[in-house]
């Protein structure tokens, strides 16, 4: 479970000549509307320079295009960047978030595809009885993610998004077919860990290709459907489970059915566009330009084409740069923090709090495994589905601050309920009061704004590799949690660790106080220009 940034007080904006609108811009409030726009694609350069015409745009062989005087033109729509009838809003971004956003899917249903069936697939395969032989299986994915996460942001920077995530469909579909067809423990390891390559990719990859092709006062919603195609996932997984527990070959079936969602990223990402900002690096200057013309409107065409410019003339010209430049500020600093927040995420307790919830609700008599976790990733979408609505209001560093302060009340309302003399059945319903809120609030913020703040603070130059590294810490400690969490409990009792998760996720909210800075409303070009 993932979701996963960074100075607590950025420098002054460097006077670059090229970047006028990164000094005068100002903080506008956001505005959530639904445009009546039809969804498009992509946009060819030479429909862009007809539309450009019509609209009074003259555009030149130069960088960027000039927009043409007109005295019927209201300066302060000028100012603001337009009339509201030239912003498309959301809706035309959507459809390449959505494909991005299958990746998640994908990443949510393998975390629960192996949950219910691990035992008819230990039986069928011969190491039924051996504990760490099913936990071997259910998480080697993990080792598959962490190589993948490290090798995929130099392959991005040469290739693009789009077509890295192309390539990274093929581990999960081979992985998945070997996976489904095994007869062996060697053949469902080996699958297994092609899978979790693939998803390790996509894990870095979707983050980044969001940031940087939604609109800026629209980034933070549409960058929550990482999060909410990983609740989607989840959910599917359990409810195709359910079969599993009076078919004892449906696991075939259930892993056969993980390989369709990579088809249909391969193909949707074949009708997706490249980041304007990956383009801009590689010299596809017009294209650049059409791409931002069709998801963000004309209007922001000349802006976006300049700060574009500022960013990649003070970064220079190569396309991404090296690992030894992490060890360098400002990229040390982002790097640092982005780390540091999958540690906190992961050691507040998501995955051992998810593992034990099932535990929580056989207390109080509810004896089917599927269902309790069908309603706990019914209560993550919820609170995905808010983080949607909030993140753009509120901001990132708000959200995130407040949801590990509600984990942690959440953790010690549970430590309550097991420590103080009540009633049993009401000890129970408030241990499972606390665990669903702790869902709830960590999908709220300390899920979606982890993985989506550290790409908005890292530059056009590191951002593939810091995201690499970031969640390459993510599956390390994502690892430990759920290699020690049950022999802790077993040693020290559910209290104290719940109470240590509580410990965590207060320390988070202090992190997050002081290391992280407010992203909302800012377009990524300013965002760097003010860490440098």
């Amino acid at each position: 479970m993932r979701a996963a940034t960074v100075l607590s007080h950025p420098l002054p904006l460097p006077a670059i000549a090229a970047s006028k609108h990164l000094r005068n811009q100002t903080r506008s409030s956001i505005q959530f509307s639904f445009p009546p726009l039809r969804p498009a694609f992509r946009v060819s350069p030479l429909k862009y320079h007809r539309e450009s015409q019509k609209r009074g745009l003259r555009v030149t062989d130069g960088l960027e295009p000039k927009i043409a005087e007109s005295s019927e033109e209201d300066p302060t729509e000028r100012k603001s960047g337009g009339s509201s009838n030239s912003d498309p809003g959301w809706i035309r971004a959507f459809p390449h978030v959505l494909t991005a956003s299958m990746s998640n899917f994908l990443f949510g249903y393998h975390i629960g595809v192996m949950n219910g069936p691990i035992v008819s697939v230990a039986r069928e395969l011969g190491f039924e009885g051996s504990p760490i032989l099913e936990g071997l299986v259910v998480s080697i994915f993990i080792a598959g993610a962490f190589f993948g996460s490290i090798g995929c942001g130099s392959l991005a920077d040469k290739l693009g998004c789009r077509r890295t995530f192309q390539i990274a469909t093929v581990p999960l579909i081979l992985g998945a077919i070997i996976s489904a067809q095994a007869h062996s423990l060697e053949e469902i390891l080996g699958g297994r860990f092609l899978v979790g390559l693939g998803i390790g990719v996509n894990t870095v990859l979707v983050p980044i290709y969001i940031s940087e092709v939604a609109p800026t006062k629209y980034r933070g919603s549409l960058g929550t459907f990482s999060q909410i195609g990983t609740c989607l996932g989840i959910i599917a997984s359990l409810l195709l489970g359910i079969p599993s527990e009076t078919d004892p070959h449906w696991w075939r079936t259930m892993l056969y059915l993980a390989s369709l969602p990579g088809v249909v990223l391969t193909l949707g990402m074949q009708f997706a566009v490249d980041s304007p900002r990956w383009l801009y690096k590689v010299g596809r200057i017009e294209d650049a330009k059409s791409v931002i013309y069709n998801l963000w409107g004309p209007s922001e065409v000349e802006k976006a084409i300049e700060e574009i410019q500022g960013v990649v003339k003070s970064d220079g010209n190569d396309r991404g740069g090296t690992w030894l430049e992490l060890l360098e500020q400002p990229h040390s600093r982002v790097a640092f923090v982005g780390g540091s927040l999958f540690l906190l995420q992961q050691f507040a307790g998501i995955n051992g709090v998810l593992y034990f919830s099932s535990l929580t609700f056989k207390d109080v008599g509810i004896t089917s495994s599927v269902l309790p976790s069908i309603f706990i990733g019914i209560i993550n979408f919820a609170g995905a589905l808010s983080a949607l609505y909030l993140i753009d209001k509120e901001g990132r560093k708000k959200l995130l601050i407040g949801s590990y302060l509600g984990m942690a009340l959440s953790m010690f309302l549970v430590v309550g309920a097991i420590r103080l003399p009540l009633e049993e059945q009401l000890s129970h319903i408030t241990s499972i009061l606390g665990t669903l809120l702790y869902i709830y609030t960590f999908a709220i913020g300390a899920g979606p704004v982890t993985g989506m703040i550290i790409p908005e603070l890292s530059s056009s130059r590191t951002r593939g590799k810091i995201m690499g590294f970031s969640l390459s810490v993510h599956w390390v400690c994502n690892f430990l949690v759920g290699l020690f969490f049950l022999d802790m409990v077993e040693m020290y009792g559910v209290a104290p660790v719940y109470a240590a998760f509580g410990s965590m996720s207060l320390l988070s909210a202090i992190f997050a106080h002081y290391f992280t800075v407010e992203t909302k409303g800012r377009s990524l070009e300013e965002i760097e220009m003010s860490l440098k």
